[in-house]
């Protein structure tokens, strides 16, 4: 099996708490039309959440990116200039408030994509 391929369903296995969180809500947009994939290999990085159709990324990021500020910034680079957005939350807004999390990824993702409840 490809190591890539292997590290990538191990991360998925390893989700963190908001992770997992963020994940269950981005799942219930597929009925909108909005497939996310998890812990996705793409150009040598791993990817939290990307929903390929719409060119999206989103990072669900811990403290130890506090360390790793350039790395992110070349890595959100590279992403661009495949053509993808990438969007950061902070571990404690996906606890704290994934409702407000929510609502930025459905702007991110062009507002057509109705909230829950919506009539």
């Amino acid at each position: 099996m490809d190591p890539v391929i292997e590290k990538a369903r191990a991360m998925r296995k390893a989700m963190t708490p908001p992770e997992l969180r963020l994940w269950k809500c981005l799942r219930k947009l597929r009925a909108e039309g909005r497939h996310f994939r998890r812990q996705t290999p793409f150009r040598g990085y791993f990817l939290d959440f990307v929903c390929h159709r719409s060119r999206l990324v989103i990072e669900v990021d811990g403290r130890a990116h506090e360390f790793r500020v350039e790395h992110d910034r070349t890595r959100d680079a590279v992403l661009l200039r495949e053509g993808y957005r990438t969007l950061r939350f902070s571990n404690e807004a996906v606890r704290d408030n994934i409702d407000g999390v929510m609502e930025r990824i459905r702007i991110e993702l062009g507002g057509n994509v109705p909230h829950p409840g919506s009539p």
